[in-house]
Order: structure tokens, then C-alpha cells, then sequence
């Protein structure tokens, strides 16, 4: 399989960003005018709207995730809509896995972002199909920790794993070589649509006008310049079902912080 060079891959492999910064991308967004997420039936199917960061408290859960699955039925076709900065991993890991037992289709649609944690919800779907204008962003897991050296080290390995697993699944979709994954990763890269479909993560380009960035992204290393300064959020035109607990942030949670995010 022949590779496509992201335009916005980081050449510096040792660059780092502390640690509340990724903290702070969850209190930046925290503040903004919050998107409808939840699930949406109508005549054209059932539709799952992933339009925050991923996060028991502090945005989507597996638990939402799962009980809108539920109810859609198993049998039954879905849409999973992304537009999402990530979050955390094990999260994230819970809602892949509840897509994948889901015995319908899943078509899941990049509308705007998919980043971090977002990805791996992404391509636990059958078909990846992406926004033109949207993109794909691969980076390594973060953590945060406070002990002594033992502390230190066990964080480590833990990351490691959790990473090992992530490059696991992007190789499995993209057929590309286990070191191309990780230098990918190491660089916080981030994939434009073209670059997303040429390089094996999305298989097609969505037919619908040009996305629109509505994060704040500026925690991230190599943020393309275009994103850096977010659009308005563009609601939902359809009013969502009353969503399963989990699907907005409350405030009273802001208090929590997660120890492993992606």
C-alpha cells in the first residue's frame, strides 16, 4: 500500500507539551456553546451524534453510547456522527467496543474532527467516511501522575500498553507498517480528509458541504494554523431524543480530571 505524507506531520519527534495543557483543553471547551449530542430516528435511520469530547463527566459516555444503541436495536443500521476533540481512553475504548458488538451497519460520519480518543470510535465502525475540509489527528497517550519513582515508571508501562493496543487498531485499518503507526503518533500528526482516506484511516469522502472547525485546539502541538481560532458551533437541525445520562457536561463535574487521555 502506497502512503500519502500529511502535509501537517510534526519533524520534531522530542517536542513535548505539559501536562495541563491537556487539562486545559477540557476546561477551554468546557466553556463553549455546547452542540446537541445524542440519538436522532427518522425516516432515513437512527443517527448518534458524538459532538463533544469523550468523558463519563465531562461529555459523551460509553454508558450513553451503549443505552442509544440499545435502543435503536441490534438489528438496525446506524450513523455515528463525529465531531469530537477526544478524551479519554478507556471511555473511548468502552464506546469502540459497543460499536463493534453491534450486529448492524456502522457507518461512522467524521463531520468536522475526530482527534485522540475520537479516532479509535471512529474506526471501530464498518465504513470511515469523512467531511471534506475535516480531519483525522493520531497522537501518543498522556497521562498525568504524582508519586515517587515506582509511581513514575508503572504510568509508563501503563501508556505503552494502552498505546500498543491504539497502534494495534490503526494497523488493522490502514495495513500500514507497525513503525510508520508509531512515528506518526510520536509526531501528533494530523491528517487532512484527503491524507485520512489515502493513508487507509477513512474509506471515502462524505457528499456535504465543507467542514467547520468548533474547538478550541490550541492545547495541541501541531494543530494545523487553520483550526486554531474555532467557528461558531453549527447546531443540529433536528431536535435530538432526550439523551441517556452522560451525553453533556455538567458543570458540578469540572472538577475531575482524568488520568489517562488521548
Amino acid at each position: 500500500m502506497k502512503y500519502s505524507a500529511p502535509r501537517e506531520i510534526s519533524r520534531n519527534k522530542k517536542a513535548k507539551r505539559p501536562m495541563n495543557k491537556i487539562f486545559q483543553l477540557l476546561l477551554d471547551n468546557a466553556k463553549r456553546e455546547k452542540q446537541s449530542s445524542g440519538l436522532i430516528k427518522n425516516e432515513s435511520g437512527a443517527s448518534i451524534y458524538i459532538y463533544d469530547v469523550i468523558d463519563s463527566y465531562w461529555g459523551v459516555s460509553a454508558k450513553s453510547v451503549i443505552e442509544a444503541l440499545a435502543s435503536v436495536g441490534d438489528d438496525s443500521d446506524v450513523a455515528i456522527r463525529i465531531n469530537s476533540p477526544g478524551g479519554d481512553v478507556f471511555e473511548g475504548r468502552a464506546i469502540m467496543a459497543a460499536i463493534k458488538n453491534h450486529q448492524g451497519k456502522t457507518t461512522c460520519y467524521i463531520d468536522s474532527l475526530a482527534a485522540s480518543a475520537a479516532t479509535s470510535i471512529a474506526l471501530a465502525c464498518d465504513e470511515v467516511v469523512i467531511a471534506k475540509g475535516a480531519f483525522f489527528m493520531i497522537h501518543n497517550a498522556s497521562s498525568a501522575v504524582w508519586g515517587d519513582k515506582n509511581a513514575m515508571r508503572d504510568t509508563a508501562d501503563l501508556l505503552e500498553k494502552i498505546e500498543g493496543s491504539i497502534v494495534d487498531d490503526y494497523i488493522h485499518k490502514t495495513g500500514a507498517k507497525h513503525q510508520q503507526i508509531v512515528d506518526w503518533m510520536n509526531a501528533e500528526t494530523w491528517f487532512s480528509s484527503e491524507e485520512a482516506i489515502a493513508n487507509g484511516f477513512c474509506d471515502r469522502l462524505a457528499e456535504t458541504a465543507k467542514a467547520k472547525n468548533t474547538w478550541n485546539l490550541a492545547a495541541f502541538a501541531n494543530a494545523p494554523q487553520a483550526l486554531l481560532e474555532p467557528d461558531p458551533p453549527e447546531q443540529i437541525t433536528e431536535q435530538p431524543e432526550p439523551a441517556p445520562a452522560g451525553f453533556f457536561m455538567s458543570a458540578a463535574n469540572a472538577n475531575r480530571l482524568k488520568l489517562a487521555l488521548i
